[in-house]
C-alpha cells in the first residue's frame, strides 16, 4: 500500500510525503501504520477519525483532516490522505 499525504494551506500544497507498508497487515492496520509515519515526519499529533471522515475515506480511500480533527492548533487548512496503490 501507497499512501499520499498533503498539508494544504490557502489552495496551495505546503508538504507532500508519500509512505509505503508492504507488511501483510489488514487494510485498516495498513491505513493507520501510514498515517502514524506520515504524521511523525510532518511532526504532527495524530488527528482523530471523525464519522465523516470515515464515510468519506471509504467511499473515496481520500479523507481530510481540519482543524476539528486535531488536539492541537495547526497552522494550515487540512492534511488530506489519498491511497494511491493498494
Amino acid at each position: 500500500m501507497r499512501l499520499w499525504g498533503k498539508i494544504w494551506k490557502e489552495n496551495h500544497m505546503l508538504k507532500d510525503i508519500v509512505i509505503t507498508d508492504d507488511s501483510s497487515n489488514t487494510r485498516t492496520h495498513k491505513v493507520f501504520h501510514c498515517l502514524d509515519e506520515l504524521c511523525y515526519a510532518f511532526d504532527l499529533g495524530k488527528p482523530i477519525w471523525l464519522d465523516a471522515t470515515i464515510r468519506e475515506f471509504q467511499r473515496h480511500s481520500k479523507a481530510r483532516f481540519y482543524q476539528d480533527s486535531f488536539i492541537e492548533e495547526i497552522d494550515f487548512d487540512f492534511l488530506e490522505i489519498h491511497i494511491i496503490e493498494e
